[in-house]
């Protein structure tokens, strides 16, 4: 379930409350995608890899209940896991992989925004993936790496 929750997180660029709602049949395996519940009830279609799909795949095959939700709790009852189950979650693995400094939820969504930006993405493209309003939002979240703003740097100047 770990790897399933990491990947889509990281892959869709979700929010962790949008991936608290989500049921099994939201799910599209036929295209790697899902329509989420943004901020304000906006929907918007959110995509994920193929590693993901895979993981999600697993995860659900795994499963023995039928519960109607994405990610349930591990022990019974059986129920929608909230908010704080899953940042307890992303806690215990950043704990379990040695990472010294606290990582929340939502560092997964700066992750994926800065993946995007570092390889290529326009910036309207990463802020409509990841519901803003305003391109100056998507630019906190998204932040060139060292080594690409260099390449600019050399390519511009």
């Amino acid at each position: 379930m770990e790897n399933a929750l990491f990947e889509f997180m990281y892959s869709t660029g979700c929010r962790i409350g949008e991936v608290v709602k989500l049921n099994r049949n939201d799910i599209d395996f036929r295209t790697n995608s899902v329509i989420v519940q943004g901020k304000g009830d906006k929907e918007r279609e959110v995509y994920f890899n193929t590693r993901c799909s895979i993981w999600l795949k697993r995860y659900l095959d795994e499963r023995e209940d039928g519960d109607p939700c994405l990610f349930i709790t591990d022990r019974k009852p059986k129920r929608r896991m909230s908010i704080d189950n899953l940042r307890y979650i992303i806690k215990r693995v950043s704990n379990r992989a040695g990472i010294k400094k606290r990582i929340h939820p939502h560092q997964l969504r700066h992750s994926y925004a800065t993946h995007m930006i570092n390889n290529g993405a326009p910036i309207d493209v990463i802020q409509s993936l990841l519901g803003h309003k305003k391109s100056e939002t998507t630019k906190i979240y998204a932040q060139l790496s060292g080594k690409l703003r260099q390449d600019y740097y050399s390519k511009y100047f």
